[in-house]
């Protein structure tokens, strides 16, 4: 599938000028995601077939049959994901009869950034299901620290008290997901400074998560240079039809050369999630839709930018909506 979908049902489109599509990463991940589609479009089931033919196991069973705890692992769950949510896609195209328009601007969260380079024709399904069962496999390996959710502190306060709390050990903001709502990652003995330190100056709360290791932190780096050998591998990156807007700048992806070094660096370097969306509002996008499972980034993108009009494609049923909604 990953040509023909990436040129032919790419090439020849306008862009819609105030659309962007998100993506989302992991953690969105549910027991039963995609089962329908799959049952019912025959694009979606390519997409999920080819997906267990590439990998050489049973993905499509594990997403819609779990278990729970399988799914859940790192190595499992972001070749799930993507899987996902280019299926979804590919259904809303074909329920479109070959559209919906392409957007101005495509993004995703961390692992979410693959389904977006993915939808922009940048990256071919079957390349991107590599890497990412490859960086999930980096990821679990690496077991040092841990992270913690912020809640109601500004970006600067948590920075400053990072800094801080990194005289007791490697503390950072990893994920700066809405306004009030952050996640840092390091070591353990800095994590639990920086969350005493973010309780005394006013958080709301601080949240140790369940997580195997620091991600989105330097301790990654070694999970870093692995990736960095498997997207070396990677023949073709082409430019995107549309531009992808970076977890690690905010700014737009165009060049091949660039998305090479992006994949590599976002995985030791903050999710600027906040920073993506204010820049694609700058640029005049009005509509957000997210595509694949759950709804966690419209509830960022409504913190965010809370004028931005948002739809999920995440079943069946929504995807029909939205694809009937535009008019493609």
């Amino acid at each position: 599938m990953g040509e023909s979908m990436t040129d032919a049902e790419l090439s020849g489109q306008r862009p819609d000028l105030r659309t962007a599509w998100v993506f989302p990463g992991q953690g969105s991940q549910v027991v039963g995601m995609g089962r329908d589609v799959y049952e019912r479009f025959a694009s979606a089931r390519e997409i999920f077939d080819q997906a267990d033919a590439v990998l050489g196991f049973g993905l499509s069973k594990l997403c819609f049959e779990g278990p729970a705890d399988a799914l859940t692992r790192t190595e499992n769950a972001q070749p799930a994901l993507l899987t996902t949510s280019i299926a979804l896609l590919a259904t809303a195209r074909e329920a479109a009869g070959g559209g919906p328009t392409l957007p101005s601007f495509v993004a995703g969260h961390s692992l979410g950034e693959y389904s977006a380079l993915v939808a922009s024709g940048a990256l071919d399904f079957a390349d991107a299901l590599r890497l990412v069962r490859r960086r999930g496999e980096l990821m679990a390996a690496a077991t040092e620290g841990t992270m913690a959710a912020i809640m109601g502190l500004d970006l600067a306060v948590l920075q400053s008290i990072c800094d801080e709390a990194s005289a007791a050990g490697v503390v950072v903001v990893a994920n700066e997901n809405s306004p009030g709502q952050l996640v840092i990652s390091g070591s353990t003995v800095g994590v639990e400074r920086a969350m005493v330190l973010a309780k005394e100056r006013g958080a709301k709360r601080a949240i140790q998560l369940n997580v195997s290791a620091a991600f989105h932190s330097p301790l990654m780096t070694e999970a870093a240079r692995g990736l960095a050998e498997a997207v070396s591998q990677i023949e073709e990156l082409r430019r995107p039809k549309v531009p992808v807007i970076s977890n690690v700048t905010a700014e737009p992806l165009v060049e091949p050369g660039a998305i090479r070094d992006e994949l590599v660096a976002q995985v030791t370097a903050p999710v600027r999630w906040i920073a993506s969306v204010e820049r694609m509002a700058a640029d005049g996008v009005a509509h957000v839709v997210e595509i694949g499972p759950g709804t966690v980034l419209t509830g960022l993108v409504k913190r965010i930018a809370s004028g931005i009009s948002l739809v999920n494609v995440n079943d069946e049923a929504s995807a029909e909506r939205w694809v009937a909604g535009t008019g493609s």
